[in-house]
């Protein structure tokens, strides 16, 4: 989504009448659109239940849209208390602006609960959620637990400087979750962007992350080379065993594809020689020539 600094200000209305005597300005500033919000009249309990129950039960759209005028001045005053996280204050009151339209909608004045207090939640949850887009780059926080101890870790800070132990151990404990998750999300938070490719200047040598993290093992060539090795592994191998007599074969695969129970490598010459009734000399003959025989058919095969 992208948004304008003075996105937020194209929410409202040309005219208003009824319960709603004051006609907002043409808008050209923030100042403006906070100075408008901020004179509209406040709904008592009776106006707000009859409006409410006349947008649920007939859709009658400047019904809503009256909840909603009425309503603009708590989504300035709550986007006001995220202005710390460096994005721009109309920006958050228009996201927060669509959370209040959606809590026009599910409102159910028969819950006996005033406005205000049901809309707070959908207003934070949508400026929540466009922070955590925003803020940086890749997110801080993905999962529910995530986005509660960023929020309230932010909020407890009081610098941008690192925590000791001890503030580790007292903002888990306030927080009630494990150190190690205070001490990734205060990481995360640290964190600063940094461009995958930025352009090179002066003719300085590039260390951008670029260099050094590029993916080589899906290189078409690498992939192909690799698909070949372990073709001839597999399939060479196996056609180079079989070209060998009984002996031989046995023997390669007793010396070098075969692991004893204890972890180690293959048969010595010695055991082989013992196992066939000749020298470790004859065993080393036998290798040498089948390995000869193997290399020959291997190059074949490749």
């Amino acid at each position: 989504m992208t948004h304008t600094p003075s996105a937020a200000l194209a929410l409202r209305p040309a005219q208003v009448d009824g319960a709603f005597p004051l006609a907002l300005p043409s808008l050209g500033n923030l100042d403006a659109y906070i100075s408008a919000v901020n004179r509209m009249p406040m709904l008592s309990a009776e106006e707000e239940a009859r409006l409410a129950r006349t947008w649920r039960e007939q859709g009658d759209k400047d019904a809503a849209g009256k909840l909603v005028l009425s309503h603009l001045r708590l989504v300035v005053s709550t986007a006001r208390q995220y202005l710390g996280y460096g994005l721009p204050h109309a920006d958050l009151i228009q996201e927060g602006n669509i959370g209040l339209m959606k809590a026009v909608k599910r409102f159910d004045p028969e819950h006996g609960v005033r406005l205000v207090s049901y809309a707070l939640h959908w207003i934070k949850a949508e400026i929540h959620e466009y922070i955590l887009r925003n803020w940086r780059l890749v997110k801080v926080a993905t999962t529910k637990a995530q986005r509660k101890l960023f929020f309230n870790l932010r909020s407890m800070k009081t610098a941008n400087a690192g925590m000791n132990e001890a503030q580790i151990d007292e903002m888990a404990q306030a927080l009630s979750v494990k150190r190690e998750d205070v001490i990734e999300m205060e990481s995360r938070m640290g964190g600063a962007d940094i461009a995958l490719d930025p352009t090179v200047e002066d003719g300085e040598e590039n260390y951008a992350p670029i260099a050094y993290l590029a993916d080589t093992t899906q290189e078409p060539v690498a992939v192909l080379e690799a698909r070949s090795h372990d073709r001839l592994q597999v399939e060479g191998l196996e056609s180079a065993l079989e070209l060998l007599d009984p002996r031989s074969r046995a023997i390669v695969e007793q010396r070098w594809l075969q692991v004893a129970d204890d972890g180690s490598g293959g048969k010595t010459l010695h055991e082989l020689a013992a196992e066939y009734g000749v020298s470790a000399e004859r065993i080393r003959q036998i290798e040498v020539a089948a390995m000869k025989k193997m290399r020959k058919a291997l190059a074949e095969f490749a």
